[in-house]
């Protein structure tokens, strides 16, 4: 005990058993060959490639965007067709058929939604017999909330009886000392839990190679032979034990799932954006993954996290080479979840939705500029799948996956292209305009409205056909005033993120690396200085759009307010938006209530209650009094905890 412990030395907090990482259990990961097809029969895991339902789907999309390009067509041309005419037409095209699928889908998630069965919380657990190992990893992190989500969650699993079946590893990349050592300090009091040591551990890599995606592989390989799958979370997760099993249960009695992504609900929200987006989330989400898991099937997609794998088909088939060329294209696959769902199917292993469970959380950015900084980094990651289109093997549903992450953020330059040329086109053929393409165009206006509204109002129909949802959501009036008011709000938004989105598109093309830099989580506001400064050239845009568009003619002006008003408005908007107080303002006049507000789930009011307690009074509840001195005797396990691995 008095020797300095070293890096390579595995120490006993409680016995010879106990220890900071487990024995290896090496598993291979191979870096998977994009190029390599596989044989013919590997898509009979789910039927046709082409059932009725993706028919559906599809039909409805091309109808639809036949239908609008029909009506686009001729008010276009009605000085003839120039150059300009047909780009805006083919970019119309491109957005309006991406608004006809989503909606589409939404549409077939509303009707499942209506005869959805509801999961009895009342409903006994089922027998599970395989070990699971939950992930947590993490980087540059607050520790306090990192550990407070470990401890919640081993608590619950605990109470829940079956603690013996999982082990909980905090994976750690963090390159801050300071922050690593407050990792490890609490590591080693989570330690003194009973029960704790030999189901928590912590590893440091030496080098954060491949970023996340090389965190969960470097763990496979060192571990993963030891368990029969893995849950992946994020910094800011939370799941519930009857959840964690639930899951377990439904991978042991698929022999076929490679992976089943859960659909996790915003928590701890505190500022107005903040809670903004827990609402819209809470609103509108399980509708829209339900009509996704409708078409999707086995070809799912995976988010990254709140999911759990088996990890032998992981290991066998997700494996992620290096992009040939140099960043922002090359390198490492960044948002890596996507394509290990494509590689997983590929391999023949089933990727699903369970839509049903509840239990799942995650937090959500504070703020528009925080929501910005992570969008930056997804944007160049989804970008990459441009490249990854051409993989071969994959179904053809996996490709849709990778192709609708690319559209996620370059529909953002295309409505602002869209936005260019129809100026152009307005004015060429504003004086051409009559009372007889006048309702066409109107009609065409209100279709468009329709397609992007019709699935919030949807899901807001399923809230006020369930009483108990309603009661829980604030009741039938803050309910509808919480649905106009982010309709609203998200319209205003709409134009930043579009510029915001639009800028992140160009960084990458130019070849701008986002680097990697820890997720903002907590609300710490925004100056008026700060939203100036980060918002001076929307405002600038507003301004120009607004007074060009004034100059054509008052009727332009008034068609392009919705997006100029927003813009006018981003600073004012940013800066109010990322205020805790008009969130706790927003709480009390009962708008953007969930139910997850109003009856907090178990597990997250824990979290947030050891939370509360701050990294340096972080102490399990149930610490005996002979380890009360422990972390004054445990110094040495401290420093062995901070010993970066391999």
């Amino acid at each position: 005990m008095n020797q300095p412990l070293r890096s390579t030395d595995r120490p006993s907090l409680a016995g010879p058993s106990t220890q900071l990482t487990p024995a290896p259990a090496p598993l291979a990961m191979p870096a998977q060959d994009l190029g390599e097809g596989l044989r013919a029969d590997r898509f009979k895991l789910s039927g046709p490639l082409f059932d009725w339902r993706r028919g559906t789907l599809l039909l409805a999309t091309g109808l639809l965007t036949a239908l609008s390009i029909g009506v686009m067509t001729p008010l276009l041309q009605l000085n003839g067709f120039t150059i300009v005419d047909g780009c805006a037409l083919a970019i119309f095209a491109i957005l309006f058929a991406w608004i006809a699928f989503s909606s589409a889908s939404a549409l077939a998630g509303f009707i499942i939604s209506l005869g959805a069965p509801v999961l009895d919380a009342e409903a006994p657990q089922p027998i599970i017999f395989t070990r699971t190992a939950l992930l947590m990893p993490t980087y540059n992190e607050d520790p306090g909330r990192i550990l407070a989500g470990v401890q919640a969650i081993y608590e619950d699993l605990v109470e829940a009886g079956v603690a013996e079946l999982y082990d909980l590893f905090i994976l750690s990349d963090t390159r801050d000392e300071a922050i690593a050592r407050a990792e490890a300090a609490g590591v080693v009091r989570l330690l003194q839990q009973p029960g704790a040591a030999g189901r928590i551990f912590y590893r440091r890599r030496r080098e954060n190679i491949d970023r996340k995606a090389g965190n969960i592989g470097e763990w496979v390989r060192r571990f993963g032979g030891a368990y029969e799958s893995m849950i992946i979370l994020d910094a800011d997760s939370l799941m519930s034990a009857d959840t964690i099993v639930r899951l377990t249960a439904a991978m042991e009695r698929d022999p076929r799932a490679g992976l089943i992504q859960t659909l996790p609900l915003i928590v701890h929200a505190t500022t107005l954006f903040g809670r903004l987006q827990q609402f819209a989330a809470r609103a509108y989400g399980p509708m829209i993954a339900r009509g996704q898991d409708w078409w999707s099937g086995a070809e799912g997609n995976y988010w990254g996290h709140n999911a759990i794998i088996r990890t032998r088909a992981f290991a066998g088939h997700a494996g992620l080479p290096h992009l040939k060329g140099v960043k922002p294209f090359g390198g490492h696959i960044m948002s890596h979840d996507f394509v290990e769902a494509a590689l997983l199917r590929r391999g023949g292993w089933a990727v699903r939705m369970a839509t049903s469970l509840t239990g799942s959380y995650e937090e959500t950015p504070p703020s528009l500029i925080g929501m910005g900084a992570r969008d930056r980094r997804w944007c160049q990651g989804n970008l990459q799948h441009a490249a990854l289109l051409r993989t071969a093997g994959l179904h053809w549903i996996s490709r849709i996956h990778l192709l609708r992450g690319v559209l996620s953020y370059l529909t953002a330059p295309l409505w602002l292209a869209f936005l260019a040329v129809g100026a152009v086109v307005w004015v060429q053929q504003r004086d051409a305009v009559d009372s007889a393409v006048a309702p066409m165009a109107a009609g065409l206006l209100a279709l468009t409205f329709a397609l992007l509204l019709g699935p919030k109002i949807l899901a807001g129909m399923l809230t006020l056909r369930d009483r108990d949802l309603l009661q829980a959501s604030g009741g039938r009036a803050r309910f509808v005033a919480g649905l106009i008011a982010e309709m609203l709000l998200s319209a205003l938004f709409a134009p930043i993120v579009m510029l915001m989105h639009s800028r992140a598109v160009l960084d990458v093309l130019s070849g701008r690396d986002s680097g990697w830099s820890a997720q903002q989580r907590d609300g710490a506001g925004m100056s008026a200085r700060e939203a100036w400064r980060a918002h001076r050239w929307h405002t600038a845009i507003g301004v120009v759009c607004a007074l060009s568009a004034l100059q054509f003619d008052m009727t332009f002006f008034l068609w392009t307010a919705p997006v100029t008003l927003g813009l006018l408005l981003s600073a004012p908007l940013s800066a109010l938006s990322a205020r805790a107080d008009l969130g706790r303002a927003s709480r009390r006049l009962g708008l953007f209530v969930t139910p997850e507000e109003t009856d907090p789930p178990a597990i997250a009011a824990r979290a947030a209650q050891l939370r509360g307690a701050g990294i340096t009074a972080f102490a399990p509840r149930h610490i005996h009094a002979p380890h009360a001195n422990a972390f004054v005797r445990l110094g040495p396990y401290i420093v062995a905890a901070q010993a970066v691995t391999p």
